[in-house]
């Protein structure tokens, strides 16, 4: 889907500059590409994105439910279970995250186009 938005051409926008900061924050794009397969508790969250503290992680998570990425679910257990995944915003991600993927492996490891 593609609008006059989209064009890379006129000034930058703040709605693009308030994205582009949000889903640019170090661990955030770690955090919703692990959140793509599906729901997640904070532990695995901490497991499956190496080097990210706890501390980092629970400000990011606030920041995206802040934002509407995702959303939070408590489920009334003992022990509480709390689970984190994407919502419909979140989701619409996905297409801008593969191409960073596919823009990393081409570009980001230092390999040259073929």
């Amino acid at each position: 889907m593609t609008s006059d938005r989209s064009t890379l051409e006129g000034p930058l926008s703040p709605v693009f500059l308030e994205a582009s900061e949000l889903v640019g924050k170090r661990w955030t794009a770690a955090i919703i590409w692990a959140l793509f397969h599906g729901h997640r508790r904070f532990g695995d969250l901490e497991t499956v994105i190496p080097g990210l503290s706890a501390r980092t992680l629970s400000t990011r998570l606030k920041e995206l439910e802040a934002a509407g990425v995702l959303e939070r679910h408590v489920f009334a257990e003992t022990p509480v279970r709390i689970e984190y995944r994407l919502t419909e915003k979140g989701l619409g991600l996905r297409a801008v995250m593969a191409a960073l993927a596919d823009w990393a492996y081409q570009w980001a490891a230092g390999q040259q186009p073929s």
